[in-house]
C-alpha cells in the first residue's frame, strides 16, 4: 500500500519504492510536514518537532496561552499568508474587502486509485490505474469559505511523489489568488546546498551550487517562458552529497510560463523550499464556485546521490510523462538545413541538399525557417503561414513528395506564437498581440507576440497550419519561440483580470499543442525557443524532444548536456553535428567528436552536405550507422555522468549503461590537451561486479571497470574523441 492512514494519530505516510513522505493533523486542525527520506517502517516521525517559547513568533488566538505554539516556527505542509507565519508562503488570497488573512485548517481526506490528472495542464501519468494512487487532503478557512485540496500522486515503483493543489472559492464573492504555489517543503532540520541551473540563450542550464543561508534564495522566471536563464528543476542536496553519496531532493515544475523556486533559510535554521508559478504579475480572480489548479511538481528523493535521482528523472520522463507513438520508438536521424543555408535557399537548393543527404544514409530532411509569406530575413512575414511557392519554386506538396522519393522524411519548421509587424496578418489583426495600450511594444528579434490567452487567435493560427498540414506529407514539426514575452496586456480580459494573463497563455499554449499532436499523431513534435529557452517537464508532456541549445557548438554542448542530465533524458535532447568553423564560437573541432557529443541527445546534422569532403561523408555514414546500432542502450540505458565537463581539465567523459548491466557505451572527449600530462582513467558504473566484459578484443571484469577503473587513451590532438563499447563475455 502505497498511502497508509493512522486514523488515532492523524498520520498520513506516503510510500515509493525507496522513500517516504509524512504528515500530520495536530490537535489545532494545520497540517505539519514530518518527515520526508529514506524509506523506514511506518511510524509517528512527529516526536522530531519541538516546540518552544520563541519571540516575536506570534500564537494563534486557539492556542490560548500556549506561546510555544507558532505557525511561525512549525514545519507546515502548505503555508499561507496572513496567518502568522512570516517566512515565505505558498498561498496568498485577498478578498472584497482588501483583506489577506488565511488561516487553512483540516477538513478531510480521500484516497483514490489511480493518478489524478489536472484540467488543462501536463502531469504524469500511471500507464495502469494500480500503478498509483491519489491522496486527497481537504484544508478549508471558515471565515472566508476557502478550500484548499491538496493533492499527491504516488507512483511507487517509479520513486516519485507528485504534487498539485486546486484552490475553491464557495463562497458568495469573488476572491483574488495573490499566489499559489504548487509544493511546500519543510526541513526542521540538516545543513543543504541548493543547486540550480542558470544559463543564457546559448549557454543552457549551467549548474550552480551554493549553500543555503538565512534568508531567501531564488530562481525563476518572468519571461512568460521557463527561459534560458533558470530552469523550472532545482535539487536540495546534503552539503557532502555528490554523483553516488549522500542525500538530496530533487524538485520539477511541469510548467513553462513564469516560475518561482525559492529556498529559505529561517532564524533557527530551518529551511523552507517552495515552487510554483512566479507570483509577480500574477493575480488570478476566483468568481463563487470557481476552482483554479496550480502546475504539477514531482518530487523525487535520493539516497545515494545525483545518479540515482537522475535515473528516476530519466525513466519517469521517459515512460510516464512522454506521450504518443515516439515515446519509445527509434527516432529518425534528421538533417536541418538552417546553418547550411539560413534563408537564402530555393526549392532546388534544398533538394539539392536533401539528396545528399539521403546518399549518407540521414532519413529526415528539415526545411528550417524562411519557407512561408515575405520572409527572406527575420523582420518580416511571421504570422502569413502559406507557402512561398515563388521562393521555392513548387508546391510544398512537390517538395515534400520529391523528399519522400528519396527514402526520407520531411520536416518543417513554425513559429506560431510569433508576429512580425511587416505581415499581412499584423495589418489586419493589429489587436491580436500582447501590447499594453498607449505604449509602443517591446520587440523582440523583430517581432512581437500573439496573445495565445485568445481563443479566436489560437484557433486561426491552428487553421492556417492545418491548412498547410492537412495537404502536405509532414512528419516532423520544430515548434519555435524565439523571444521573451513582454508588453503583457490583453485587450479581451477587464482590467482586474490582467494578471491572469501569462498563465492563461500558457494553458492557451497546451491547448494548441494538444490539439495538434491529437489531429497529427503520426507527426514527430519538437519544442524549440531559441534552443533551450522552454526546456521543462511542461513542454515533453506535448513534444517528445527540445531544441538543446542554439549553440551547437560540441565543447560548449558538453557543458549543456551535463547540466540538462540532472533531470532530462538525453532521448529528449536534440543535439545535431553542424559545420565548422562553428557558427557560434568559430572553433574547429573533429568530425568525429561534433558526432560522439551529438549522439548524447536525439542525434541529427545541421550543415550542408555538398560541403563535405569525400573522407567526411564516409565518416558520416559510419556515424549514423553507429548511432543506429546503440540507439536503445543510449536512448533507453542509464546515463551516467563520469566527469564534470566545466570542472575537469582534460577529459570530460559519461556513459550509457542498460539498466541490466549487460553492456556499455563509454564516450570520452579530450577537452585540453598538455604536453607531458599525466596518464588518467574513468570509473566506470552500472555494470555486474563478477562479470567478464568484452571491448575490442580485450576482456575486463566488471568490479575492475568500477574500482580499478578504465585507462584513458593519450590525447595526440586537442578535442579528440572516443567512444568504448563494452559487452558481456558470451560463455
Amino acid at each position: 500500500m502505497s498511502i497508509v492512514l493512522s486514523e488515532k494519530e492523524s498520520l498520513f505516510t506516503l510510500y515509493t519504492k525507496t522513500s517516504m513522505y509524512q504528515m500530520k493533523v495536530d490537535d489545532y486542525g494545520v497540517l505539519l510536514h514530518t518527515y520526508y527520506g529514506k524509506k523506514t517502517e511506518n511510524f509517528d516521525y512527529s516526536y522530531l518537532i519541538q516546540r518552544r517559547d520563541h519571540g516575536f513568533s506570534g500564537n494563534p488566538y486557539q492556542a490560548g496561552n500556549d506561546r510555544t505554539y507558532s505557525l511561525d516556527t512549525l514545519p507546515q505542509e502548505y503555508s499561507c499568508f496572513g496567518s502568522g507565519d512570516y517566512r515565505q508562503s505558498a498561498l496568498s488570497v485577498k478578498y472584497q474587502t482588501g483583506a489577506m488573512a488565511l488561516e487553512l485548517r483540516y477538513k478531510d481526506y480521500e484516497i483514490q486509485k489511480g493518478k489524478y490528472k489536472i484540467p488543462g495542464l501536463p502531469a504524469l501519468y500511471a500507464m495502469e490505474e494500480n500503478q498509483a494512487d491519489t491522496l486527497v487532503i481537504t484544508m478549508k478557512d471558515d471565515v472566508e469559505d476557502v478550500c484548499v485540496k491538496l493533492y499527491y500522486g504516488v507512483l511507487e515503483d517509479l520513486d516519485v511523489i507528485t504534487r498539485t493543489v486546486c484552490v475553491e472559492n464557495r463562497g458568495s464573492a469573488p476572491v483574488f489568488l495573490e499566489r499559489a504555489m504548487s509544493l511546500c517543503l519543510d526541513r526542521s532540520y540538516g545543513s543543504y546546498d541548493w543547486i540550480t541551473f542558470y544559463g543564457k540563450h546559448e549557454m543552457e542550464r549551467q549548474l550552480s551550487r551554493t549553500s543555503v543561508h538565512h534568508g531567501c534564495q531564488t530562481v525563476g522566471s518572468l519571461r512568460g517562458a521557463s527561459s534560458h536563464q533558470y530552469n523550472p528543476f532545482v535539487i536540495l542536496a546534503d552539503t557532502g552529497a555528490s554523483e553516488t553519496q549522500g542525500e538530496c531532493y530533487g524538485f520539477s515544475l511541469l510548467y513553462s510560463g513564469n516560475f518561482l523556486a525559492e529556498a529559505e533559510m529561517d532564524q533557527f535554521n530551518q529551511t523552507r523550499v517552495i515552487m510554483g508559478i512566479h507570483p509577480e504579475n500574477f493575480s488570478y480572480k476566483l468568481e463563487p464556485g470557481e476552482s483554479f489548479w496550480t502546475p504539477e511538481a514531482a518530487m523525487v528523493y535520493s539516497d545515494a546521490g545525483f545518479e540515482k535521482m537522475s535515473h528516476i528523472y530519466h525513466r519517469a520522463i521517459r515512460s510516464n510523462l512522454c506521450r504518443g507513438r515516439f515515446k519509445h520508438a527509434r527516432r529518425p536521424v534528421l538533417m536541418n538545413n538552417w546553418e547550411g543555408t539560413y534563408f537564402d535557399f530555393t526549392g532546388e537548393k534544398l533538394l539539392d541538399m536533401a539528396e545528399k543527404a539521403a546518399d549518407l544514409g540521414i532519413e529526415l530532411f528539415v526545411m528550417d525557417d524562411g519557407w512561408f509569406g515575405k520572409r527572406d530575413t527575420d523582420s518580416s512575414g511571421l504570422g502569413d503561414w502559406h507557402v512561398n511557392e515563388k521562393k521555392l519554386g513548387c508546391t510544398l506538396t512537390e517538395l515534400s513528395d520529391k523528399i519522400h522519393e528519396m527514402g526520407m522524411k520531411f520536416g518543417i519548421w513554425y513559429e506560431p506564437e510569433g508576429i512580425s509587424e511587416d505581415s499581412g496578418l499584423y495589418r489586419e489583426h493589429p489587436d491580436w498581440v500582447l501590447h499594453v495600450p498607449g505604449r509602443r511594444p517591446m520587440r523582440g528579434r523583430y517581432q512581437l507576440v500573439l496573445d495565445f490567452s485568445r481563443e479566436d487567435v489560437r484557433n486561426y493560427i491552428f487553421d492556417q497550419m492545418c491548412k498547410v498540414l492537412d495537404h502536405v506529407k509532414v512528419d516532423y514539426l520544430k515548434w519555435d519561440f524565439n523571444r521573451s514575452i513582454s508588453d503583457v496586456y490583453s485587450s479581451r480580459l477587464p482590467a482586474e483580470r490582467q494578471g491572469e494573463v501569462p498563465h492563461r497563455y500558457v494553458l492557451g499554449l497546451y491547448e494548441f499543442l494538444e490539439r495538434l499532436g491529437r489531429r497529427y499523431p503520426d507527426m514527430l513534435i519538437e519544442g524549440c525557443s531559441g534552443g533551450g529557452g522552454r526546456f521543462d517537464a511542461g513542454m515533453l508532456y506535448y513534444t517528445p524532444q527540445i531544441w538543446c541549445s542554439d549553440d551547437t557548438d560540441a565543447i560548449e554542448r558538453l557543458e549543456i548536456q551535463y547540466g540538462t542530465s540532472f533531470c532530462y533524458p538525453v532521448s529528449t535532447m536534440g543535439a545535431h553535428v553542424s559545420a565548422c568553423p562553428n557558427h557560434q564560437t568559430g572553433r574547429t573541432t573533429p568530425l568525429k567528436t561534433r558526432a560522439v557529443v551529438a549522439m548524447a541527445g536525439t542525434f541529427g546534422y545541421e550543415l550542408d552536405p555538398g560541403k563535405l569532403s569525400e573522407e567526411e561523408k564516409e565518416e558520416v555514414r559510419k556515424q549514423i550507422t553507429a548511432f543506429k546500432k546503440y540507439y536503445e542502450l543510449i536512448q533507453e540505458g542509464d546515463y551516467f555522468r563520469l566527469t564534470d565537463p566545466a570542472r575537469d581539465e582534460h577529459y570530460a567523459a559519461w556513459e550509457f549503461a542498460d539498466q541490466e548491466g549487460k553492456e556499455a557505451l563509454l564516450s570520452v572527449v579530450a577537452s585540453k590537451v598538455r604536453t607531458n600530462d599525466p596518464p588518467s582513467r574513468v570509473l566506470l558504473r552500472g555494470l555486474r561486479e563478477d562479470a567478464v566484459y568484452e571491448m575490442n578484443g580485450k576482456e575486463y571484469l566488471g568490479g575492475a571497470l568500477m574500482h580499478g577503473g578504465f585507462p584513458l587513451p593519450e590525447a595526440s590532438e586537442e578535442y579528440q574523441s572516443w567512444m568504448f563499447h563494452f559487452q558481456i563475455k558470451e560463455k
